[in-house]
């Protein structure tokens, strides 16, 4: 665990310039970070509460508490309710706070494989999971699953959002793997968000049989939505 600064500025909102931003508090007393991530097609928008309850399931931990001023998340009333939140309009101590930096992988098709067993599947059995390489270190994803299908999170945007919290932004490429899939590749909305947050990256594909393709991101969504009009900054 590191100490980290108030993310209070590493929303990413160019749409509606309204900054957001949270911590969720494990049973294990980690505090996980999250900040609004916003994507051009809105519906796929990632609030604060969502990336961070998201970001402590995915740590194999159970939320318990979440800290937030200011602007407050879509649905927060969900979030409390789905897992007994105590809401508290503070700040907390930032002491123990999820560092979700690793060390490069040797090997990542084996991380993968480890990182499969901490995915959240209660509906669909069905485990993910991802590593995003920026310049500072290795970022884990799983996918997470809640009561509500459309709250839940892939292990992509797992990933990515907990970058954002922690101000990362630059990223080199991605490995994804779904071990119990013939063939590996990312949703509609996954495609949506890498495409807006990392097009000039690679994405490296873990399918069956240990077989691996890569592609540039821009490629998985040719002519895919984009609109000037929409951002205001």
């Amino acid at each position: 665990m590191k100490k980290q600064n108030v993310i209070s500025e590493q929303s990413y909102s160019p749409y509606s310039e309204r900054g957001e931003f949270c911590y969720v508090e494990g049973r294990s007393g980690t505090l996980y970070p999250g900040v609004r991530v916003e994507n051009i097609s809105f519906p796929l928008s990632i609030s604060a509460v969502q990336a961070a309850v998201c970001s402590c399931l995915a740590n194999m931990d159970q939320p318990r508490k979440i800290y937030q001023t200011g602007n407050r998340s879509e649905l927060l009333a969900y979030w409390i309710d789905e897992f007994n939140l105590e809401l508290r309009d503070e700040i907390p101590d930032q002491s123990n706070i999820y560092n979700p930096l690793f060390p490069f992988p040797q090997h990542p098709e084996k991380e993968l494989e480890r990182l499969c067993k901490q995915a959240v599947t209660i509906h669909s059995d069905f485990p993910v999971s991802a590593l995003l390489y920026s310049e500072k270190g290795c970022i884990h994803g799983v996918n997470v699953e809640v009561g509500a299908w459309s709250l839940g999170l892939c292990a992509e945007r797992v990933a990515l959002s907990r970058a954002m919290a922690s101000g990362i932004r630059q990223f080199s490429h991605i490995h994804v793997a779904a071990p119990k899939s013939e063939f590996c590749s990312p949703c509609g909305a996954c495609r949506q968000v890498l495409n807006e947050l990392m097009p000039k990256s690679m994405i490296y594909l873990h399918h069956n049989k240990n077989s691996l393709t890569k592609h540039f991101v821009e490629h998985l969504l040719p002519n895919g939505f984009t609109s000037g009009a929409l951002k205001n900054r």
